[in-house]
């Protein structure tokens, strides 16, 4: 089917207006055309409105705007004098006194391709060639514009895009080898855009198929010329992909072989993919693709799929392959960070066939258990310090065994621990304040009788070390010791401050804090010795030699960590009878420490503070 077009002269479509300011021109930036054929190039310039010439003239230049490169002259107004590839060719259409500067160049050939600038002369110095240009095309045959996507059963429309910028020649447009497609039609339009003009040719038609590969043709001819364009496509029909055999769900035991086959109908050939869980395994392009695995393990286990896709659609096949395996190692959301008190979740998942039991342990002691699950949630409603550590997960069934170890952090505030206390000794006193947090404390000793506090950055008064989350400071004073000296110990972390003031260790006079923190433990050891004594004596019913050790006026004194008053330890003294010995000496074994007397009447009473070893007289006494 042939159509003819009557196209409208270009230059008389231009508007009348121009790009504002007072040196502009207006021209399309791209125009094609054929060869041996003609071109109209439409143009419109201005200039500045003061200037009122009597004559105005204008140069058409070749790939270059500035005269000092002398770039090839197009045309020239005020003579006829053009390069040598534009004699006869060239010619301007639009009149340079009404501002309109359209050019027609005519027999159009391959080396006149490039860009054209125009250069108004107004006259002496008021000349000016404008920065705006049209990029000229030469082609030797028409644009099939083809859809991205042809395929059958979807109607599709060919375009046959021939340039119409010449109103001197009159294009001829045609379509050849299109008698058997199925429901075609042709029809033609002409289209317009940035003032260049094309004729199209439209082909509709429902493809199957059959017409893959079939070439059709867009031919172009110009009434009383032998000028003849052509151009050809070639049809692409495509078809959704078919899977014709494929294997279906299987069991296997793990270390068997397995063999997936997926064979494929499809035009194009399809990418064909093997696929578990969604990552690809294996792909090719093909009508088959075989998967092998050898000696198949848990890892394997799964939903595998095999699928066909070109870019105009796809088909899958899905199949479970089932592998008998032992659990994963199991795994938990996270190691955990929390504050004391928080609720918190902990959750250990793992995978295998048959499920498995999975214990939580802590320190070798079972937490909670479930049977025959993937996961196991431990709950802490209010989690505690104590509930800090390392934790187990452990996972298994009758074809193994798995595990992970976590840890359960908790931040809590400070706790004072028990060892923390003040100790006495001559002149020097040395309390130890030991505290356990997490984040770790900071340890501040507190004077409030001299208004002092001090901390491990006075490091001429407090050592500090460190274990775990614990914290321990010792604080040494010298010099004489206030009677009413009391110290507090402080812990301080982003949780919370717990002040406790710490206990003396010594009787009424400071006696034991002058021994000092060995001397303490010495003398206790001494004091126990006596009560085992003088029990051991009373049995024997042997007055004389127990009166070596004991003075009626001065009773021994029993010495306990706890502070006692003399009427407390006067009681304790007559108050104690022969069981309550026997049940002391039992002990002795699980208290690990030696016995001593002492006697206590020599001691000074001059100064309180002053205990010096020509004032003590002690024997030791080890019991085996």
């Amino acid at each position: 089917m042939t159509f003819f077009y009557k196209t409208l002269p270009i230059f008389w479509m231009l508007l009348k207006g121009v790009l504002a300011g007072p040196w502009s021109a207006w021209m399309p930036e791209n125009i094609a055309a054929f060869e041996g054929t003609c071109v109209v190039i439409p143009c419109r310039f201005n200039y500045p409105e003061e200037l009122r010439p009597s004559a105005v003239h204008g140069i058409w230049y070749f790939n270059s705007p500035y005269p000092k490169n002398y770039p090839p002259v197009v045309y020239k107004s005020r003579t006829s004098i053009v390069h040598e590839s534009y004699l006869g060719r060239t010619r301007l259409l639009g009149d340079l006194n009404t501002r309109n500067c359209t050019l027609q160049i005519t027999r159009l050939s391959p080396e006149l391709t490039g860009k054209y600038y125009f250069r108004g002369d107004l006259g002496g110095y008021n000349q000016y060639t404008y920065s705006e240009h049209c990029n000229l095309e030469i082609i030797n045959k028409p644009t099939i514009v083809a859809p991205p996507e042809v395929v059958e059963g979807s109607e599709v429309e060919l375009r046959c895009v021939v340039p119409d910028n010449c109103p001197e020649m009159k294009p001829i447009v045609s379509w050849t080898n299109h008698e058997g497609l199925a429901q075609y039609s042709v029809y033609g339009q002409v289209e317009e855009e940035g003032s260049t003009w094309s004729l199209i040719s439209m082909l509709k038609f429902l493809p199957s198929r059959e017409n893959n590969h079939q070439e059709l043709g867009c031919k172009v001819n110009y009434i009383n010329t032998t000028f003849e364009f052509d151009a050809a496509a070639i049809l692409d029909v495509k078809y959704i992909p078919r899977i014709v055999q494929a294997n279906s769900s299987a069991e296997v035991i793990q270390g068997s072989p397995v063999v997936l086959v997926c064979a494929v109908d499809s035009n194009p050939l399809a990418l064909i993919s093997w696929l578990r869980e969604g990552d690809v395994l294996y792909e090719e392009v093909g009508r088959s693709l075989t998967l092998r695995l050898e000696n198949v393990t848990y890892l394997q286990d799964g939903i595998y799929s095999c699928v066909a896709e070109n870019i105009y659609g796809k088909e899958n096949h899905t199949l479970a392959l089932t592998v008998m395996y032992a659990p994963w190692k199991p795994v938990v959301n996270v190691s955990v960070i929390a504050v004391e008190g928080d609720p918190v979740t902990i959750l250990c998942s793992t995978q295998s066939n048959p499920e498995p039991i999975i214990t939580i342990f802590k320190e070798k002691k079972v937490m909670k258990t479930v049977v025959y699950s993937s996961q196991l949630a431990l709950e802490f409603s209010s989690v505690t310090h104590e509930d800090d550590g390392e934790y187990w997960c452990i996972a298994e069934n009758q074809f193994g065994q798995s595990g992970s170890a976590f840890n359960l952090t908790i931040e809590f505030a400070p706790l004072i621990l028990p060892e923390s206390k003040c100790t006495a000794a001559r002149d020097t006193v040395q309390c130890i304040c030991a505290a356990k947090s997490n984040p770790e404390a900071v340890i501040i000793f507190k004077l409030p009788t001299r208004n002092v506090t001090v901390n491990e950055t006075d490091r001429e008064f407090v050592y500090s070390q460190r274990t775990g989350y614990t914290i321990t400071s010792i604080l040494t004073l010298r010099g004489e010791v206030d009677s009413q000296l009391y110290i507090v110990c402080s812990a301080r972390n982003l949780y919370g401050t717990k002040d406790q003031q710490l206990q003396f260790h010594h009787s009424n006079s400071l006696m034991w804090a002058k021994v000092g923190p060995v001397g303490a433990v010495v003398a206790f050891a001494i004091l126990i010795a006596v009560v085992c004594y003088v029990s051991q004596t009373r049995k024997k019913k042997n007055m004389n030699e127990s009166s070596s050790f004991m003075q009626t006026e001065n009773p021994p004194v029993i010495y306990s960590g706890d502070y006692k008053t003399p009427g407390n330890l006067e009681k304790s003294e007559y108050g104690r009878h022969p069981g309550s010995d026997r049940r002391l000496l039992n002990k002795r074994e699980d208290l690990g420490i030696d016995y001593a007397n002492i006697d206590f009447t020599k001691l000074s009473t001059k100064d309180s503070y002053t205990l010096t070893e020509e004032l003590a007289e002690y024997a030791e006494i080890r019991v085996k």
